[in-house]
């Protein structure tokens, strides 16, 4: 009896060993959702699919509207918690404040000398001043957030895609030490108390996890673009950086565009026309 017992101790843990040092058997494995999302992306003919996942923002089509437009979609549909909405402390004793300022977000607003800060200029034209810079994950070619992780909860996809699993997430934040965007937001509060209306399209958070943007692959797997491309009115194009045909390769063509810290190195796939 102790002789099965033992087997089947060291098979579990075997399992479990392999499981740690594996990359994610799947590449969008944060729950059962995520999962049937990669089925229908493999089985789907519509799936959107490209080499390597780029972004262009045109500033001159960026408005206060467009930005909250864009905020506000992203964050619903991903059950992006908001700590300012007021929840009821009696029912939910966990959820009384930290120490603290806390802010979850997938996509938000900048100023120009936050954004850009080896971009400043004495004399930087006044309109830059004023201008709302949208800024998320940039999907980096090299991202240091992937190496930074000891479990593999963040990785990135052979498309470019920096995707987090969060049921591997341990909560050691590395990956947040590891980028150089302020891209990441950790959860020290269980954050679902805190979503107005939950989706359930899409997985909610615990507490403890680290969550960024993941360029809405979930609609990229059943043919449709991300929720801020749709909400942004023509400012923001998601296509294939390594395709020459693409509408954000004519794009790159046709205007002068900047990155964030490009001297990093991290090589941002998100690009902005100025």
């Amino acid at each position: 009896m102790m002789e099965n017992n033992r087997r089947r101790f060291l098979k579990v843990a075997g399992i479990a060993a392999i499981g740690l040092g594996a990359s994610p058997a799947i590449s969008f494995a944060s729950s059962d959702a995520h999962g049937a999302a990669v089925a229908v992306k493999r089985k789907n003919k519509e799936a959107l699919s490209a080499h390597r996942w780029g972004m262009v923002i045109d500033t001159n089509k960026i408005t206060d509207e467009i930005v909250e437009k864009i905020i506000d979609a992203c964050h619903k549909t991903h059950n992006v918690p908001d700590f300012n909405h007021e929840v009821d402390e009696e029912k939910y004793p966990e959820t009384r404040p930290v120490n603290h300022k806390q802010e979850v977000k997938w996509i938000w607003e900048e100023e120009f000398h936050n954004a850009f800060p080896d971009k400043e200029d004495e004399f930087l034209a006044e309109r830059f001043h004023d201008l709302p810079f949208l800024v998320t994950c940039n999907h980096c070619k090299n991202p240091p957030c992937v190496q930074a992780c000891p479990t593999q909860a963040t990785f990135k996809r052979e498309d470019g895609i920096v995707l987090m699993d969060f049921h591997r997430c341990i909560g050691c934040r590395f990956c947040m030490a590891a980028c150089p965007f302020g891209a990441r937001s950790f959860n020290f509060r269980d954050p679902r108390p805190f979503v107005e209306e939950i989706d359930p399209r899409f997985p909610t958070r615990s507490k403890g996890v680290v969550e960024k943007c993941n360029l809405c692959a979930e609609r990229l797997a059943l043919g449709e673009q991300p929720h801020c491309v749709e909400a942004s009115e023509g400012a923001i194009v998601v296509g294939d950086l390594d395709d020459p045909e693409s509408e954000v390769r004519a794009l790159l063509n046709e205007h002068y565009t900047i990155r964030r810290k490009q001297s990093l190195g991290t090589e941002p796939s998100v690009y902005y026309v100025m």
